[in-house]
């Protein structure tokens, strides 16, 4: 598959970790959707939040607002459990992302098994697949995992970067990058859609201007972090600077 240059990169920001603050004196401020709209109205593509089966954060009448609100695309990442597909289904955001998910961890901690889950996927996406909403994988970027997200019906994979945002050491980075390039040409050749998020930063984001294959990054708590000193618009502002 082909790219055209010059391309822009689109920024989708994660507003899980408004709803964090605001849960920590369970009041009502700040409101996550108000982050959204400020998102959307400072560039950002797209509005990411993780409805977790703790609620841990965003809860549901979050997501019954950020559907109302939401005016670029809604990304609605999800476990793969039978209570959230009746509730993505309900909802019909534009695009779910299916993630592992653990009680215990403080994030996401990997990308989908795919080899273990195989045939419950392939299954449990058929529903979305007929009712037009597009599906994402959250994988490592492994081939092997990106053949079996698309037969088992995703139109996107997103690749796990939080390995290469932890390494410390430039070689160690490099090699890593270059495992996600290459996950991102392959995917792109097969014809799927490629995203990559987790752990992307102000400081690490900028190699990836040089892999036109990601069309869209997805990130949150560095640019809610930022936020705190900056202001939310100005925060996404400089991060679209940064990729583009």
């Amino acid at each position: 598959m082909t790219i055209d240059y010059p391309y822009t990169m689109r920024l989708a920001v994660n507003i899980d970790h408004i709803a964090t603050l605001r849960n920590a004196r369970g009041e009502q401020e700040p409101d996550p959707v108000a982050g959204a709209l400020l998102a959307e109205k400072s560039g950002a593509a797209g509005i990411v939040c993780h409805l977790r089966e703790d609620r841990r954060h965003i809860k549901d009448s979050d997501l019954l607002r950020l559907r109302e609100a939401v005016t670029t695309k809604l990304d609605l990442e999800m476990a793969m459990t039978a209570e959230l597909q009746q509730i993505a289904l309900k909802t019909r955001p534009e695009l779910i992302t299916l993630v592992p998910e653990k009680r215990e961890e403080l994030t996401t901690e990997g990308g989908f098994n795919i080899t273990g889950h195989y045939a419950a996927l392939a299954e449990y996406l058929k529903p979305f697949n007929a009712e037009g909403i597009e599906v994402s994988l959250f994988i490592e970027p492994d081939k092997h995992a990106i053949d079996l997200s698309k037969e088992a019906g995703a139109q996107l994979v997103e690749l796990h970067t939080g390995t290469y945002a932890l390494k410390e050491h430039e070689a160690e980075r490099a090699r890593e990058l270059h495992r996600i390039r290459e996950a991102a040409i392959y995917a792109r050749s097969i014809g799927l859609k490629v995203v990559a998020g987790h752990g992307l930063n102000y400081l690490n984001i900028a190699p990836f201007k040089g892999i036109p294959e990601i069309e869209e990054v997805s990130i949150g708590h560095a640019i809610i972090a930022r936020a705190l000193f900056t202001g939310l618009e100005e925060a996404v502002r400089e991060m679209l600077q940064l990729i583009n």
